[in-house]
């Protein structure tokens, strides 16, 4: 019996060598196996990272660029906005002369009204040697001035010239 039980102790050692050889060879498999899925995981991983890196370049690209557009066009509206800045300078400086011009053309006409009224009175009541004097006077004007207030303004008219340096608006 004492045979038997040492076969028997035997054969669980053998049993339990084979079998611990089986447990060692299926512990290496799982941790090949776990390794390759770490290796496969690790490689996802990096895939979309480098995906989420790409991304982002390409927005980073796509807002500098609407950002270079959007300068551009704020640059093209300062231009519009300093150009029409300047043209109402201009304007301003036109205007301010053509302003001058209908008063002094104001006083022109109303001084000729006054001397006219003048004339006729004194014309009316002054002797014919008188009338003389007083028509060579106003020789100038028969050309119809008197008559055309509108006239007056081919007096004395020159260019209106105006530029952007002359006010500080």
């Amino acid at each position: 019996m004492a045979s038997s039980s040492g076969n028997s102790s035997g054969s669980r050692q053998i049993q339990n060598s084979g079998s611990g050889e089986d447990l060692q060879q299926l512990t290496d498999q799982r941790k090949r196996k776990k390794m390759q899925l770490n290796r496969e995981s690790a490689k996802r991983s990096r895939l979309r990272k480098q995906k989420h890196l790409d991304d982002m370049m390409a927005k980073a690209t796509a807002l500098k660029n609407e950002n270079n557009q959007i300068l551009t066009n704020i640059n093209v509206t300062n231009q519009h906005y300093m150009n029409v800045e300047a043209e109402n300078s201009v304007l301003r400086a036109q205007m301010m002369e053509l302003r001058q011009r209908l008063q002094s053309l104001n006083e022109i006409l109303n001084y000729i009204k006054s001397n006219s009224a003048t004339v006729a009175a004194t014309t009316a009541a002054a002797p014919a040697t008188n009338l003389m004097f007083q028509a060579e006077e106003f020789e100038g004007f028969s050309d119809g001035f008197l008559n055309n207030p509108w006239n007056l303004m081919y007096l004395n008219q020159q260019p209106i010239m105006a530029s952007a340096q002359m006010c500080d608006y």
